[in-house]
């Protein structure tokens, strides 16, 4: 009898012969500048910890003392038995931080996407869509049977062109873009498409997964960086990035928010956020808002790692943000790349298609504010070792 999963070996036979197959390295340490990675002590230039608040003393400790109150699952989905004061308290604050009217939490911030798109618009309706959109973005687009229309990688005057064309053909249309793109490092002209999209009377969505704890006031995102409160429909934002738990949220008019408690199918169906996450997420909030150190020590390496990466004759892409991507261009060269940085004493992972386009493959840099100078120096030598062994400069 054949095998009818003999496909799965082909395929990933393909992915190891074309260097695209991924090997997941394990961690065996808390998170922050350096990581034990399979058993050996590296620093950590991959996490998206860039406030280095994963293994915060005082987000350790709420997180442990909720626990001790409350216990640990939450037991039900919110809608039923579920919701807890914590929840409601860290949905009150989130509101408050954003400046805006309302908030809800989810179990992910793929999981928010994939909860608020599809309640927004339907098979009648239109998803405007920058093309370098995350994939929760586009999953959560799908999942809505709503057509969806792409429109050049931030770029306004694309977007109108889109909107022009379709005039008069759908019942609601819903533009939706990234804050700050992930790979690249750049951010979305969030002021132009919520111009272009009031003009015709879109909604607007905006995920903010790597804006918030980096761009605005404090960490505020994308929206408090343009100044745009109260012009943005929704902001969907992720808990475990920055903010150093795990979790989403979305933000923005009540009226959506209510909605979503109505019709937020995985906050309807999948059990609520933990005790644990939910306190410590609290903390986060805490500790945003009491001090915009972490962000400017953040902002600080960011632009002098940056610096001295472009000194070093690296291309570093088009970033606006801490978000550091060394261009290679060449899957292969890029992997063999990663695993010399390691051999150096640097995790930093290779990124290549599906990640990012066809022979656009880069080592993606993240930078935290948990880094040191010294960590920066470190990282930079090694780079510089490593660049000039490849005869990439």
């Amino acid at each position: 009898m054949a095998d009818k999963l003999a496909w799965i070996d082909t395929e990933l036979k393909t992915l190891k012969d074309t260097g695209f197959y991924n090997n997941i390295r394990t961690l065996s340490s808390p998170q922050g500048a350096r990581l034990v990675v399979d058993g050996k002590s590296v620093l950590n230039f991959c996490s998206n910890n860039y406030l280095g608040l994963a293994n915060h003393p005082r987000i350790v400790q709420a997180a442990a003392d909720a626990v001790r109150q409350y216990g640990v699952g939450p037991g039900a989905v919110r809608s039923i038995a579920g919701t807890m004061t914590l929840h409601l308290e860290l949905e009150k604050r989130m509101a408050a931080f954003k400046r805006v009217e309302a908030a809800i939490t989810f179990q992910s911030g793929f999981s928010a996407n994939g909860a608020t798109i599809p309640a927004l618009v339907g098979k009648e309706d239109v998803i405007f869509s920058d093309e370098l959109n995350h994939a929760s973005i586009i999953d959560g687009s799908r999942l809505s049977g709503a057509k969806i229309l792409r429109y050049a990688h931030c770029n306004p005057q694309d977007l109108e062109r889109v909107v022009q064309e379709t005039a008069g053909t759908y019942r609601r249309g819903l533009v939706i873009t990234d804050g700050v793109f992930s790979m690249d490092g750049d951010y979305a002209p969030l002021d132009k498409l919520v111009e272009v999209a009031d003009r015709y009377g879109l909604m607007t969505m905006v995920d903010d997964a790597h804006g918030e704890g980096v761009l605005g006031e404090g960490g505020r995102g994308i929206v408090d960086h343009f100044h745009l409160h109260g012009k943005v429909d929704v902001e969907v934002g992720t808990f475990s990035k920055a903010f150093g738990v795990v979790g989403g949220v979305v933000a923005g008019n009540a009226k959506i928010i209510e909605w979503l408690r109505q019709r937020g199918r995985p906050f309807l169906f999948s059990s609520a956020v933990t005790v644990p996450d939910t306190a410590a997420c609290l903390a986060a909030v805490d500790l945003l808002e009491e001090s915009t150190d972490l962000v400017d020590r953040l902002w600080a390496n960011a632009r002098l790692f940056q610096a001295e990466m472009k000194k070093l004759g690296f291309d570093t892409g088009v970033t606006q943000t801490p978000i550091t991507p060394v261009m290679l261009g060449d899957v292969q060269l890029a992997r063999e790349f990663s695993r010399r940085l390691f051999d150096e004493g640097l995790f930093a992972m290779a990124l290549g298609f599906p990640t990012v386009p066809m022979g656009k493959a880069r080592i993606r840099v993240m930078i935290s504010a948990a880094h040191s100078q010294q960590d920066l120096e470190e990282a930079l030598d090694i780079f510089e070792r490593v660049g000039k062994s490849l005869g990439v400069k």
